[in-house]
């Protein structure tokens, strides 16, 4: 079974990314491995990178219930970058499986990953074409303080520690600006999605 047309769905944090892939997946019927599903499948309770995790940072990092509570890691690892290093290397590789495994089961002529550390996790290699999806940054600011109830300094803080969108912006082979309405956003998805199919890449 040949390998599918892999396209990365990247960019900036709270850009619209999950947006995109929803929209590719609802109207075109396209495949979609979200790396932050799977990462949140890798901490999930009773998984040994759990484990790894409860062990370093102690039951407070867990919620009554036993899940981790996601906020308080963030807390952590985003204020010291040497965490984040630490449990990138928990994930990471355990993601990075799961995807290749989907790619080589995947019996579509094309497929989407959406892969926020696309650039700073190196994973250019496991897709054929990239899209970044693009906002100002008081736009992501703004949005990651409504969807995640963070404070302003807990946003930027996130928002640091990822390669600065205009770098993402430089190395993608399109950039879909999700600044105006979901309607602006969507257009954009059917003009870059038609390019594939021009391009002879998923049809």
């Amino acid at each position: 079974m040949s390998r599918p047309f892999r396209l990365g769905i990247t960019g900036g944090i709270a850009c619209g990314k999950s947006v995109v892939a929803a929209y590719l997946q609802q109207c075109y019927g396209v495949p979609i491995v979200d790396a932050d599903v799977l990462a949140r499948q890798a901490v999930a309770v009773g998984t040994p990178i759990y484990q790894a995790i409860v062990d370093r940072y102690g039951g407070k990092i867990c919620r009554r219930d036993g899940s981790l509570d996601r906020s308080r890691l963030g807390d952590i690892v985003f204020a010291q970058p040497e965490e984040r290093q630490w449990l990138e290397a928990q994930i990471h590789p355990w993601v990075i499986a799961k995807m290749e495994r989907a790619i080589n089961t995947c019996d579509q002529p094309l497929m989407a990953l959406v892969i926020p550390l696309l650039f700073e996790a190196h994973l250019e290699g496991l897709v054929d074409h990239i899209w970044v999806v693009a906002a100002t940054p008081k736009q992501q600011l703004d949005r990651l303080q409504q969807r995640d109830r963070l404070c302003a300094h807990a946003a930027a803080q996130r928002l640091a520690s990822q390669l600065p969108l205009e770098e993402k912006i430089q190395r993608a082979d399109i950039v879909l600006w999700n600044t105006g309405s979901l309607e602006e956003l969507y257009r954009q998805v059917d003009q870059a999605f038609s390019l594939l199919g021009r391009n002879g890449k998923g049809s």
